[in-house]
């Protein structure tokens, strides 16, 4: 399978996209077995490419023992793309995509991305709020427009599997009112009719987790639900009630295990 939009559709025209997506140079953002990320430039314009070479039985069979579904290239990110723009949810716009290969241990895929610039990752602008909380008003702005994405998200039947806050960018400059986000790095993301509720609340764990050292209030997290289930508080607070326990004590479980690993390095 191949979709090409320019500058790859000229650029390429005529030649093995394969062979030429080998040839381009830039920044490495990561090296490892299987997959390759860089940042390009092309005409003035930031493009990531990301190259998958397969990713061998060995790590197909570990996946299928521990109850996962392998990634076996680009597909799941570009497909999860489709689908987001389809749906008007904010995230990245693809240029090209191409797949090869019958074996799905060595099928080769490529992805190549407009970079979202200037911007920045809420984790990066977060991570000072402890200490130097924001306006009242740019705090509530930025937990409306999470929500509202990620509910957005799951509504079109994409789970992220990555939900953490360092995969939303804001924007333009930090200072930009209203926000505006983008949702990246969906390579391991989900697409299907109507995302199951075990997704959706592992999506919202993963993200409770990350921003549970940020200074978030009760009325910052219950301003989250408000806006995330789009119900009044009463009866999310009622319905939801077992899901909200589990979410303390997994997020919990998750900063436990990050802290666990971390110990290690």
């Amino acid at each position: 399978m191949l979709e090409l939009r320019d500058p790859f559709l000229s650029l390429w025209r005529g030649k093995d996209p394969f062979a030429e997506v080998e040839r381009l140079q830039g920044r490495v953002y990561r090296a490892m077995p299987g997959r390759r990320t860089l940042r390009i430039e092309i005409g003035g314009r930031a493009y990531f490419v990301k190259i998958h070479y397969g990713v061998g039985w060995r790590e197909i069979g570990k996946n299928i023992v521990t109850g996962k579904r392998p990634v076996l290239g680009a597909r799941q990110e570009w497909q999860a793309l489709q689908r987001l723009h389809a749906a008007r949810v904010p995230t990245m716009t693809a240029v090209a995509f191409g797949e090869r290969g019958a074996n799905p241990a060595r099928r080769q895929s490529f992805l190549i991305t407009e970079a979202i610039a200037p911007a920045v990752d809420l984790e990066t602008l977060t991570q000072n709020w402890p200490t130097e909380p924001p306006a009242p008003a740019r705090k509530y702005a930025l937990i409306v427009a999470v929500a509202q994405t990620i509910a957005a998200m799951h509504r079109a039947g994409v789970n992220h599997r990555d939900c953490y806050l360092c995969h939303f960018l804001l924007r333009g400059e930090a200072e930009n009112f209203p926000p505006e986000l983008a949702l990246i790095d969906l390579h391991r993301a989900q697409t299907r009719a109507a995302t199951p509720k075990r997704w959706r609340d592992k999506d919202l764990a993963a993200l409770y987790f990350s921003a549970l050292n940020i200074g978030l209030t009760r009325r910052d997290k219950l301003r989250f639900l408000r806006v995330y289930f789009d119900k009044p508080l009463r009866a999310i607070l009622r319905e939801e009630a077992g899901l909200l326990r589990w979410l303390e004590k997994k997020a919990v479980r998750l900063l436990r295990r990050f802290q666990k690993y971390e110990g290690r390095l």
